[in-house]
């Protein structure tokens, strides 16, 4: 690669889309969901439940149904997982977090398909359209 100002301007835009992502209410809502879900307590509690009851089936996991208690320790994590899952703000931040993926998702393709239709955009998605979408509004904060 030849480092010249054609490449440094690329870098200047590239921070600059950075910024108004950053900007963005999708961003933003993001950035405030993962927070309120942070300091939840509740969600300290049953993330911390999860954890241990997955480690304890991650102990045994490989003897199968042959280690003692396989089956109820298996359950035990998924209802842990569930609960978890199910949690308001968890389930909030998930929301904001897929929406921001989408976002990401939207602006790969968009660059892609403008330099050539032939590039392949790994979506991490899989409902992900590849129609064009538009962002609005801006959040400073």
């Amino acid at each position: 690669m030849i480092i010249n100002e054609s490449l440094f301007a690329l870098e200047d835009q590239t921070l600059d889309l950075i910024g108004e992502i950053k900007m963005s209410n999708t961003f933003c809502t993001y950035i405030n969901k993962k927070k309120q879900m942070n300091a939840c307590l509740d969600v300290q509690r049953i993330k911390k439940e999860f954890v241990a009851k997955k480690e304890a089936f991650e102990q045994i996991q490989n003897f199968g149904e042959y280690a003692p208690d396989f089956s109820e320790k298996q359950r035990s994590v998924r209802k842990a997982k569930r609960t978890l899952d199910l949690n308001e703000k968890v389930a909030a931040f998930r929301l904001a977090e897929t929406d921001l993926q989408t976002l990401l998702d939207s602006l790969g393709q968009s660059i892609a398909s403008t330099l050539s239709p032939e590039i392949k955009v790994e979506a991490g998605n899989p409902f992900f359209e590849t129609k064009g979408h538009t962002c609005k509004g801006t959040c400073h904060g």
